[in-house]
């Protein structure tokens, strides 16, 4: 049996006046349902199966394992078809600012 479900390509990008901060300094983190998909800012892909996730999204300064800075998340559902959902997280301006994230409408 092949097994459905979605591609989420999520676009992670800092607020254009703290990118060169962040592009030398910090790695933002996807969580899908509680599983870490680490690296660069930029776009990312991750599949999940049909059904109901919950995804967050954070940033870490390099070198660091366990800091969750500027979190946000959003719980979306996935048809039992084949399906891309495509959201965009992006990090705020100022020192404290979290994660804004936009795409399909929570299932």
């Amino acid at each position: 049996m092949i097994a459905r479900g979605a591609v989420v390509v999520i676009s992670l990008r800092p607020a254009a006046f703290a990118a060169p901060f962040h592009s030398l300094l910090t790695r933002p983190t996807v969580e899908v349902d509680g599983k870490e998909y680490e690296g660069g800012w930029g776009t990312r892909e991750v599949w999940v199966a049909q059904g109901r996730h919950r995804l967050r999204v954070y940033f870490r300064y390099r070198g660091q394992r366990s800091a969750r800075f500027g979190e946000a998340g959003v719980e979306f559902t996935v048809a039992p078809t084949d399906q891309r959902i495509d959201m965009a997280a992006r990090l705020g301006p100022t020192n404290g600012s979290t994660f804004r994230i936009t795409g399909p409408s929570p299932g």
